[in-house]
């Protein structure tokens, strides 16, 4: 266990930038997790970190030990509690991160059969929820355009708790191409729409369509999509939250799904 009390250490130096700075993790392919949850959650889906980073105090408790104790030959960096706080991107420290590889997924198979595609979405807590939607509703592929907040930022692993190592998460991706050559129906969200999401068939093979925060989905998108479809709201809000769109949107498929299994 190696141990760094100074924040002029260079290997704490390397760690700082890496939470700080997004152009360093995607330049270094590496991410940030930060808590039991998601220490244990990578460790569960995906396998053993690079590197374990812990603080002092935390060595104290059982759930860390039980994380050291299984990840017996990974690299661990004990760090003194005042400069673990200085790293930890949560108000209140768990005291322990881990460094891990982005995952890369390879190119979006032909086959996928239920996707949701995401165009520039900028807020992490909306993406991470999404991710936890997805997740929750079985739909294991999401595809998010060039635009697109960075999907394995401290904020958005978060915000998904774990659900990252749940699902095949595409970044960069050419939106327009991926919904030209999707086998399945393209279902859009708009604002307004005449049609509700809930006369949509989306038993089948179906891409869910959703934009950005402020502007919606372009109307290139649109254009392609098989049905563009709103949300019914009888109250008085002007709109939804996207993540909360994306939910109901996705349990209305889980929904549809449990109906069509009981006929």
């Amino acid at each position: 266990m190696k141990r760094i009390d100074s924040a002029a250490n260079p290997a704490f130096k390397a760690l700082r930038r890496l939470l700080e700075s997004s152009r360093e993790r995607r330049k270094a392919s590496r991410s940030i997790l930060d808590g039991v949850h998601l220490v244990s959650a990578y460790a569960e889906h995906v396998g053993r970190p690079e590197r374990l980073v812990v603080s002092r105090s935390a060595l104290d408790r059982a759930e860390i030990r039980v994380l050291l104790e299984a990840a017996k030959g990974v690299e661990v960096i004990l760090l003194s509690d005042p400069l673990f706080d200085a790293l930890s991107s949560v108000a209140t420290p768990t005291g322990i991160l881990a460094v891990v590889e982005t995952p890369r997924p390879p190119s979006i198979s032909a086959g996928i059969d239920a996707c949701v595609m995401l165009e520039d979405l900028q807020d992490p807590g909306n993406l991470g929820s999404i991710l936890r939607s997805c997740a929750a509703a079985g739909v294991r592929h999401v595809l998010l355009s060039k635009g697109s907040v960075h999907a394995w930022s401290p904020r958005v692993l978060r915000a998904g708790m774990g659900a990252h190592f749940a699902l095949t998460v595409y970044e960069g991706v050419d939106l327009e191409d991926a919904a030209r050559t999707f086998r399945g129906r393209r279902v859009a969200t708009q604002l307004g729409a005449p049609r509700a999401i809930f006369d949509e068939n989306l038993t089948g093979p179906v891409a869910l369509m959703l934009g950005n925060e402020g502007a919606g989905l372009g109307s290139a998108l649109l254009r392609l999509a098989d049905a563009v479809a709103s949300i019914p709201m009888p109250g008085n809000a002007e709109s939804l939250n996207v993540a909360a769109a994306a939910a109901v949107c996705l349990f209305e498929r889980v929904r549809q799904l449990r109906q069509a299994e009981r006929r």
